[in-house]
């Protein structure tokens, strides 16, 4: 029995993993396909999301079954907890990917790609903060993951910045209100990403330490 619970555990870990990077690559996808103005790869992204939203659940439905059937305790119990709060993560993440890949779509006419202003050193940072939450859950590292947790306030700054630029810009010429409304639109959903990747570091250290972080003093 308890090298069947083991499996079980092995099998939802494996089950997190893919998801991560599925969500990761939908992320990194919608920013290049914005960099590079490309609305195939943003129509690729839209895609592909059913294959988050099936895997979501599928590990949902395996939660459910290990917790009704193993009465799992001390880390176990920790590390079941937390996977249902990062496979909920992780699918949010791909929703806000899906959401960049629209924008994408839509401002694909403009060609002013300068108005991207500080977007892809955000995106950049964003993408950082994810992969290091996935590491993080992957090797068991919670050192790692109050790295990502140290990136957040960078991350907000950002979004203020593209929000501010953004309206100065289209206050000083009406040609760039669409493409300034689409950049907060993109900026904001970038911004979820990097919280939601430090919503996963979180947990890794809730797994790793049981100790509860999401509310720090900063």
């Amino acid at each position: 029995m308890e090298r069947h619970f083991d499996k079980e555990l092995d099998g939802l870990k494996t089950s997190l993993i893919k998801m991560g990077s599925l969500a990761e690559e939908a992320v990194r996808l919608s920013i290049k396909a914005l960099i590079e103005n490309d609305p195939a790869l943003a129509h690729k992204v839209i895609q592909e999301e059913e294959r988050i939203n099936s895997l979501e659940i599928e590990i949902d439905n395996a939660i459910v079954d290990i917790l009704a059937l193993q009465q799992p305790v001390a880390i176990d119990l920790r590390l079941i907890l937390a996977a249902q709060k990062i496979n909920n993560d992780l699918e949010r993440i791909g929703d806000h990917a899906v959401n960049i890949a629209e924008s994408v779509i839509t401002i694909q006419s403009c060609d002013d790609r300068k108005q991207l202003i500080f977007i892809p050193k955000m995106a950049e940072l964003a993408e950082q903060m994810l992969r290091d939450a996935l590491d993080s859950f992957v090797h068991n590292d919670p050192q790692l993951g109050m790295s990502v947790l140290e990136h957040d306030d960078t991350i907000d700054e950002l979004n203020r910045n593209v929000f501010h630029r953004s309206v100065e810009n289209m206050k000083n010429n009406q040609r760039t209100i669409e493409m300034g409304m689409h950049l907060t639109r993109i900026s904001r959903n970038i911004e979820r990403i990097a919280d939601l990747a430090t919503n996963i570091a979180e947990e890794v250290i809730f797994i790793a330490q049981a100790k509860i972080v999401k509310h720090r003093a900063n």
